[in-house]
């Protein structure tokens, strides 16, 4: 008996999916870092002008290789080049496309089981009463950057690891439409939910109020207020080419997947444009209307500068949401830490459905035994980056997998 072909269940998942493998972690900490250290205001007009030459095209062309590919059996890269191509090693040149979603997948996860585990230090009250340097020595603690040891992990940041991968892998097993799709309908709409809600309380932020010594909106106003003599520096525009290329997750392969599985009719441009303005607006909107105004709030623009980025994310953050009170502070923590979580989880799955897609269509595995295989490797990737971490395991795959491979990949 012939497999089933797997397709999307609705339009509304689909895009959602879509949605989800664009936003992630990049869009709430690594968007506000590339903006405030870019001329704030005069960032936003290339990167607007980026996402509509660039971003907007390469989006069209990948949702339709996706497709091609789709309607010859093709759902990854290699089977989906080989068909495009004459020449043998375009398939090659694929796999090494899977290899990097693979090992990108290995450090991001670890990545995105600390949003998890925040999420529960937040409401269990852990941070309450800490000042900004025990909050940033729990942080090097769970992550175990504080050790003399060759190998240093905190049981939590061990046991929040296995839960988020054994999560990944549970959505993955039970297919695109019961998995993916079910993800994404649940991730986003909670997504957008806390994200929404933080930035209301952040962008209603007084000075004088819970000790407040800015209005947050100043910070606003500083992303929004472009510095025209800015857009004369080259970085400024390679910033924010590069930051729309990294936000709409093209030349990773996940886009391709994703379209292999749509229907023969259905709109491409539309669908394709709706998932990348639903990016825009968790980035541009939600995304610089948090902790960049809150930062500004609390500590002056200046020190935002300064800090802006992971550490901003994951140790200043929590020290900041103290001023909410407890309950509030609890509240705060539940919402940042789970919006990041989500944006995490349905890049995660992105970043596996290719992997798995390849060994189903190549190997002709069954959907079981191709995600108990890729369970098995990305677990065997992700040890080093936890286990190693103090020793600039997590850097190194984030500076050869996401950062030299992806560019290569793309080129």
């Amino acid at each position: 008996m012939a497999a089933v072909k797997e397709e999307w269940g609705s339009r509304i998942g689909l895009v959602l999916a879509m949605a989800g493998n664009a936003v992630g972690l990049g869009n709430f900490l690594r968007f506000p870092a590339q903006a405030v250290r870019n001329g704030g205001g005069a960032f936003i007009i290339p990167y607007l002008v980026s996402f509509v030459l660039m971003g907007l095209p390469l989006l069209w062309i990948e949702w339709a290789i996706g497709r091609h590919g789709g309607q010859y059996g093709h759902h990854s890269a290699p089977g989906m080049m080989d068909k495009l191509g004459k020449y043998r090693w375009l398939k090659y040149a694929g796999v090494f496309g899977i290899f990097t979603n693979l090992t990108i997948a290995a450090y991001y996860t670890y990545l995105e089981s600390w949003t998890l585990g925040y999420v529960y230090h937040s409401i269990a009250g852990t941070f309450t009463g800490m000042d900004a340097v025990k909050v940033k020595d729990f942080f090097l603690f769970y992550v175990g950057a504080n050790g003399d040891s060759i190998i240093n992990i905190s049981g939590s940041s061990l046991f929040f690891f296995t839960i988020t991968f054994l999560l990944n892998i549970w959505i993955l097993s039970r297919g695109l439409s019961k998995g993916i799709e079910t993800a994404s309908k649940i991730g986003m709409p909670l997504l957008l939910a806390f994200g929404v809600f933080l930035a209301i309380r952040a962008l209603t932020l007084k000075a004088g109020q819970l000790n407040a010594i800015n209005d947050a909106i100043t910070g606003l106003n500083f992303l929004w207020n472009p510095q025209f003599e800015s857009l004369a520096d080259p970085k400024v525009w390679l910033a924010a080419a590069g930051q729309i290329f990294f936000t709409l997750s093209v030349g990773m392969g996940s886009i391709h997947c994703y379209a292999a599985y749509l229907k023969k009719n259905d709109d491409i441009a539309l669908n394709a444009t709706t998932a990348g303005f639903t990016n825009e607006f968790v980035e541009v909107i939600l995304g610089g209307s948090i902790i960049i105004p809150i930062g500004v709030a609390y500590l002056g623009l200046d020190e935002v500068q300064r800090i802006v980025g992971l550490s901003m994310g994951f140790q200043t953050m929590p020290t900041l949401f103290q001023n909410f009170g407890p309950f509030f502070a609890a509240i705060a923590g539940l919402a940042w830490f789970g919006l990041l979580f989500f944006a995490g989880i349905t890049s995660s799955i992105a970043m596996g459905q290719p992997v798995v897609a390849f060994i189903h269509d190549e190997f002709h595995l069954d959907r079981k035994h191709a995600v108990r295989v890729y369970a098995f490797l990305l677990l065997i990737l992700a040890l080093p980056t936890i286990l190693f971490f103090s020793h600039g395991a997590f850097t190194e795959y984030d500076d050869w997998s996401g950062t030299f491979s992806l560019v290569l990949f793309a080129l």
